[in-house]
């Protein structure tokens, strides 16, 4: 994945998908014998969406769409890295839906 360090925001948002990285990447590892995530396959994620919470797997490689970036940006400064239900995306369900149906 290659990201521009160019600006504060640039190396803000390579922080913030590190960070996101590493917690999708030990989910499994926290919870070996009661894993929420035995349905994600290699590659993918889950994310929270929209008042109801409704899940999507999404690919790692959504990372690199830049609306993908600031949706994970809204998401840290909503809601911090630090709690128990997965990522949780701000943002209204059909508009979430439109957005990703962009990217292919």
């Amino acid at each position: 994945m290659a990201i521009k360090k160019s600006s504060r925001v640039a190396a803000s948002q390579v922080t913030s998908l590190k960070k996101i990285l590493k917690r999708c990447s030990s989910l499994g590892k926290n919870n070996q014998g009661n894993c929420y995530f035995k349905d994600v396959p290699k590659g993918h994620f889950p994310v929270y969406v929209g008042q109801h919470r409704s899940r999507y797997v999404v690919p790692i490689s959504w990372l690199d769409h830049p609306e993908f970036q600031t949706l994970l940006q809204l998401a840290e400064e909503e809601f911090g890295f630090e709690h128990d239900m997965g990522l949780t995306i701000p943002c209204d369900e059909v508009v979430f839906q439109t957005l990703i149906s962009m990217f292919g």
